[in-house]
């Protein structure tokens, strides 16, 4: 761990110089994952964050930012092990994965919960956020208020034929993230979930280790997955974004002054990756259809009709406090 620890510092410091972002008045030098790459809907919004911080403080605070968090083996969940450790200082994670850690979480992601992605940051953004923020404190992590970059409904996409209705999913391979609601929807629906890491999934896809993948679009696009999957079927299932974290410890050590540059920064930024990445997925649909592949919208009441049981596991998973926050903003569920 240690000698991964001083490979990254080397790394950082490589990439800082090679950026013009060295400044020898740092005092707070932190690194920033993330598993998108860096032409993502992520990583400009990342840097600017950070390019801000970086000025406001005249640069006392230096943060890199390491696009596919920075390639290290096993990916999101190993770099969430290194955020809570204190190996690493900010990364950005979507619920279903950093339910590993901290269960709750893995509501952000429930299927059919949310209506609207300005529903969910509603609701993240409100007393449902805090209670999960309380839950990740105390896992070691902090989580960001109005911290929640959007990611968007996720939709279907395969190589051999469309899904048209659940049915259509029976014994496919779907490639899905490591998190265990993600598991656990496919395999009510009569799939076979495969999990891959984000930086396995266009070759694992090209050679047909698994059948189809599903993702919002714009993970699609910016993974260049339209050239190993044809048909995208539109089934908005789920709903998922990426949570803004930083090492509790690390986080609480930081003048408050320089917190509060940081928290304002990530506010503001936050948002503005939020209208742009919500903007791009509403074209993506075009898009996509340009790059060649057929586009359906399925049936989803055959997505809906046998979830009755999946609910109540996850209700009970999840506790009836935030059950019961999420249901008081979005209705009934199950």
């Amino acid at each position: 761990m240690f000698s991964s620890r001083r490979r990254f510092l080397v790394q950082a410091s490589a990439l800082v110089a090679q950026r013009g972002f060295a400044d020898t008045r740092a005092q707070w030098t932190a690194r920033q994952f993330h598993n998108q790459p860096e032409q993502s809907h992520q990583h400009k919004f990342l840097v600017k964050l950070w390019d801000a911080v970086r000025k406001e403080t005249n640069g006392r605070f230096a943060c890199t930012v390491f696009a596919r968090n920075a390639n290290i083996a096993g990916s999101d969940p190993a770099a969430l092990k290194m955020l809570i450790s204190g190996e690493l200082e900010f990364f950005t994670l979507m619920g279903g994965i950093l339910g590993k850690e901290v269960p709750v979480t893995e509501i952000q992601g429930l299927p059919f919960a949310f209506s609207s992605h300005q529903q969910v940051h509603r609701v993240m953004d409100g007393e449902l956020g805090n209670y999960l923020r309380r839950e990740m404190a105390a896992k070691g992590i902090y989580g960001f208020p109005r911290g929640l970059l959007e990611n968007g409904f996720r939709h279907i996409s395969m190589i051999d034929g469309p899904i048209r209705g659940a049915g259509d999913l029976r014994g496919k391979k779907i490639r899905v993230p490591d998190g265990e609601m993600f598991t656990d929807l496919f395999r009510t629906l009569g799939a076979e979930p495969v999990i891959v890491n984000i930086r396995e999934l266009y070759d694992s896809l090209k050679t047909r280790r698994v059948d189809g993948q599903e993702n919002p679009l714009v993970v699609t696009e910016v993974n260049k997955l339209y050239e190993v999957t044809r048909y995208l079927s539109m089934t908005s299932h789920m709903w998922s974004g990426f949570n803004m974290l930083a090492n509790l410890k690390f986080w609480n050590a930081l003048p408050g002054g320089v917190r509060g540059i940081i928290s304002r920064n990530v506010v503001k930024y936050v948002a503005q990756q939020r209208r742009y990445t919500n903007g791009f997925n509403r074209t993506l649909s075009t898009q996509l259809a340009q790059r060649g592949m057929l586009i359906n919208t399925a049936d989803t009441t055959t997505f809906r009709a046998p979830l009755g049981p999946f609910y109540q596991r996850w209700k009970e998973r999840l506790g009836s406090k935030a059950w019961g926050l999420l249901e008081g903003q979005v209705g009934r569920l199950g």
